[in-house]
């Protein structure tokens, strides 16, 4: 019951002085916008107005000079924006086509005086594989006109085909004219292919992989010889004078000696290494004889005798032979054989008799 009258006692407080004490309370931002909000709330709005701000005059552009262009001359016709280009409506606007680029001092310099080389377009392919400023040697143009050339065509770097043109046209010309005759054609064994050093299967790229490289096989003359680079049957000298030629003008040289991959020709490029190392192994072997020999030879007769060297063994057994053979005399020899001769001619031939067999007698007691 007590419970219940003090609830009734709360429920009939008055409010109005919790309200108004509340009401009393001013926020921090009232003075901000007083000029918006009324006095008090529920109470009428107030109808002062603010006093309008003066109009001051808008400022004009100044009069375009009589000596300015008309800007409608710079405008296109209605027409002209209406109708498309070159007047055909159905026809779209074409790209303009990429910029040709400009050949290089390689490519300037590589002229159809020196080589018989058209360009081709650059090779991209994975891996680093293919090049740029490429060419396709098809012949070498030698200082008098006559051109060498070059089976089958090989395609390389514009300055790989200027190195290999120079190293014809400098070095191997002069040196068929010596044998009286002249090169007339280039034997390409291979120049670009896009594949791993030595043909193995996950090597590094090599340099026939960049266009960069050309293996030579040999040489063919105007009198219709052929020249091999690497058959011993030619003339040492030639051989050697072909190898040292190719190793001032090329970075890498290989040829037999080198590996087993380079026994039936030249691998020659211009690989860039660090501090311009150059590489340049090729074993110029001696020619084979005629006929493998079987046997050895017979000792000639002008030889001078073998000396051979005795054993400590050898000498002790010849000193105890030595020393009994000089303690018998030759009058003892002499009489060591008449007396084997007598005993020989006084004893006669014995007569064989068979073998008899003894019979053991049983004896009993």
């Amino acid at each position: 019951m007590v419970t219940v009258a003090v609830a009734a006692i709360l429920i009939g407080m008055p409010v109005e002085p919790a309200w108004a004490a509340k009401r009393s309370r001013a926020a921090p931002w009232d003075d901000l916008f007083r000029h918006l909000s009324p006095r008090e709330r529920g109470g009428p709005r107030p109808t002062a107005r603010r006093a309008a701000a003066p109009v001051l005059p808008v400022p004009l552009p100044k009069p375009r000079p009589s000596e300015a262009p008309s800007a409608e001359r710079d405008k296109p016709d209605k027409e002209q924006l209406a109708s498309p280009p070159n007047g055909k409506p159905d026809q779209q606007a074409v790209p303009a086509p990429p910029p040709t680029p400009q050949p290089s001092a390689c490519r300037l310099a590589l002229t159809d005086q020196v080589a018989i080389a058209p360009s081709i377009p650059d090779i991209k392919g994975a891996d680093g594989c293919g090049g740029e400023d490429l060419v396709r040697l098809e012949a070498i143009v030698l200082p008098d006109k006559r051109r060498v050339s070059v089976k089958p065509a090989a395609i390389l770097r514009c300055t790989m085909a200027s190195a290999l043109a120079e190293w014809i046209r400098s070095d191997i010309a002069p040196l068929a004219e010596r044998l009286g005759s002249s090169i007339s054609d280039l034997d390409n064994f291979d120049s670009f292919e896009c594949r791993g050093r030595n043909r193995i299967v996950g090597a590094r790229l090599s340099e026939h992989g960049r266009a960069n490289a050309l293996d030579v096989r040999a040489f063919k003359f105007a009198d219709g010889s052929l020249i091999s680079l690497t058959d011993r049957t030619v003339p040492r000298g030639l051989r050697e004078s072909v190898l040292h030629s190719a190793c001032k003008r090329f970075s890498t040289v290989l040829g037999p000696g080198s590996d087993w991959y380079h026994e039936d020709h030249i691998h020659l490029d211009l690989m860039e290494r660090r501090g311009n190392y150059r590489i340049c192994q090729w074993d110029v072997w001696d020619p084979l004889p005629q006929k493998a020999p079987l046997l050895p030879a017979e000792r000639p007769d002008e030889a001078p005798p073998r000396e051979v060297v005795a054993k400590p063994g050898d000498a002790k057994s010849d000193a105890k032979s030595g020393a009994k053979s000089d303690a018998k005399s030759d009058a003892e020899l002499d009489a060591e054989k008449s007396n084997a001769e007598k005993t020989e001619e006084a004893e006669p031939p014995r007569e064989e008799k068979p073998a008899k067999k003894k019979r053991r007698q049983n004896r009993r007691s």
